[in-house]
């Protein structure tokens, strides 16, 4: 692979760092060479959360530029309608878990929160497409990132990395006693069960 950019967000709390780990270890796996870098910015009073991870022997340096994502992994829809605004590249896929964290401006009623079909648009006037995952009956939200990387496993748009190199990842990542639902949230995402 010459080059492939994935650009991850989400607020704090929500697992943008573990995405991370187990997505590099995947890649790594897959045979890709990869760099990558993370910015926690206010993390811990819900702030945003990015990671970037560029694949393949033409990355330079491991941030992707503004634009040039050709993958955006949302943990949250405003921050999903951000990338694809900010990062995607044209033809960009955006894989996001449809849930909500309303920043403060929006509680306060000083501005509105985006609809899913805003984030649609917004990809499709870069020629894109969006995956939207949202699973009932997972028991803690921070599993969230886990069906991102199942939905991700099922669509192969990062070569080479499939599902049971993802899943290896994962086993190699969590500990034993999170592994177990962890899984069965990736096996339910992984088989495109869009469960609304």
């Amino acid at each position: 692979m010459s080059s492939f950019n994935i650009y991850m967000c989400g607020v704090g709390g929500q697992g943008i760092g573990m995405l991370a780990e187990v997505l590099s270890r995947a890649c790594l796996d897959a045979g890709h060479k990869i760099m990558g870098c993370d910015t926690h910015g206010l993390a811990q009073r819900g702030g945003i959360v990015v990671s970037h991870l560029r694949i393949g022997v033409e990355a330079r340096t491991p941030r992707v530029p503004d634009g040039n994502a050709n993958l955006v992994i949302a943990l949250e829809r405003l921050e999903a309608l951000r990338a694809a605004d900010a990062m995607l590249a044209n033809s960009g896929t955006v894989i996001y878990y449809d849930t909500i964290y309303q920043p403060i401006h929006v509680r306060m009623g000083k501005t509105s929160y985006p609809e899913a079909d805003a984030l649609e648009e917004k990809v499709k006037t870069r020629g894109g497409k969006v995956e939207r995952v949202q699973l009932d009956g997972i028991e803690d939200p921070r599993m969230q990132n886990v069906a991102l990387l199942g939905r991700l496993a099922a669509t192969g748009v990062v070569e080479g990395v499939s599902a049971q190199i993802i899943e290896q990842a994962l086993r190699d990542a969590l500990p034993a006693k999170a592994l177990g639902a962890n899984l069965a949230v990736f096996e339910q995402a992984a088989e495109k069960i869009d469960q609304q």
